[in-house]
C-alpha cells in the first residue's frame, strides 16, 4: 500500500471558500494545499518549513477538513495508516458502526448543505431503522443537494455517502 492520499472535504472547501470555520492560517494554508492527488509525505515536504507536521494532518482530519481519496493504489476509504490517524469507515465496518456513520453522515450534511429546506429529509433520518433505510433515502437527499447546491456539491457527497453504503445484498 501507498501513503494515503487526502483532499478537502465539503467542510473544507467551505471554509475555503467562506472562512466561516475560523480555522487557524497555518492550518489553512496547509487545507489550500490539499489537493486530492499529492501523497501526505510529499505535501508535508513543501510545508515543513512552515512549522506543519503529520499532527497538522489529523487536526484537519479530526475536524472533517479533508477524507482520504480512493485512489487504484491507495489504501481503501478510512483505512488505518500507522500515523495518519485516518477515521476507520471501511468495508470492515460492523452495521451499528455503519449505522452510525451514515446517520451521522445524513444529519451533518442535510444541515450544513440544505438547512431548513432538509427539514422532511432529517425527519425520514430520525425515522431510518437500518442501512437499507439510508440507501433507500439516497436519491431524494442526492435530488435535494443537486436542487440547493449544485452538481459538484451533490456528485461529491454522493461519492462520500457510496463510501458508507455497503453494497445491496442480491
Amino acid at each position: 500500500m501507498t501513503a494515503p492520499v487526502y483532499d478537502k472535504s465539503d467542510k473544507g472547501r467551505e471554509e475555503i471558500a467562506t472562512r466561516k470555520h475560523q480555522l487557524a492560517s497555518r492550518l489553512r494554508t496547509l487545507l489550500v494545499m490539499i489537493d486530492g492527488k499529492q501523497s501526505i509525505p510529499d505535501l508535508l515536504k513543501k510545508v515543513a518549513g512552515l512549522g506543519l507536521d503529520e499532527q497538522s494532518i489529523r487536526e484537519l482530519l479530526a475536524q472533517g477538513f479533508i477524507h482520504i481519496v480512493v485512489t487504484g493504489q491507495s489504501a481503501p476509504p478510512g483505512a488505518t495508516e500507522p500515523g495518519y490517524g485516518a477515521l476507520s469507515a471501511s468495508a470492515a465496518m460492523d452495521d451499528a458502526t455503519r449505522f452510525h456513520a451514515l446517520y451521522s453522515f445524513f444529519n451533518e450534511t442535510i444541515k450544513s448543505a440544505l438547512g431548513l429546506r432538509g427539514y422532511v429529509l432529517q425527519l425520514k433520518v430520525e425515522k431510518a431503522g437500518s442501512i437499507d433505510d439510508f440507501r433507500d433515502l439516497r436519491q431524494a437527499y442526492l435530488d435535494a443537494v443537486l436542487k440547493a447546491k449544485g452538481k459538484e456539491m451533490a456528485r461529491s457527497l454522493g461519492e462520500r455517502l457510496d463510501q458508507l453504503l455497503p453494497p445491496p445484498e442480491l
